[in-house]
């Protein structure tokens, strides 16, 4: 297993540990257990998602095609230009 990505929360840890799942890309998340930590412990790197050495690779271009998605247009608030509506 190698650790792939450090995602800024929970939420988009496991938002990523499903599109990868999709994408046949056996996904594991790491520190999830540590969050309870949270005020003793520093808030950067708790979390990983780690994957097998020989997917590696795939599932880097996969999280950094999600991270360099944009909005559709129409699909965003006004107030908020390059924001999507969940």
């Amino acid at each position: 297993m190698r650790r792939i990505y450090e995602p800024e929360n929970l939420l988009e840890a496991e938002v990523l540990i499903g599109m990868l799942g999709n994408e046949g890309v056996e996904a594991h998340l790491v520190g999830r257990d540590l969050l309870g930590g949270v005020g003793e412990l520093p808030l950067q790197g708790l979390l990983g998602v780690a994957v097998a050495d020989d997917q590696a690779e795939y599932a880097r271009q996969l999280i950094a095609a999600y991270n360099a998605a944009l909005p559709l247009p129409g699909d965003e608030p006004e107030s908020y230009p390059g924001t999507l509506i969940c």
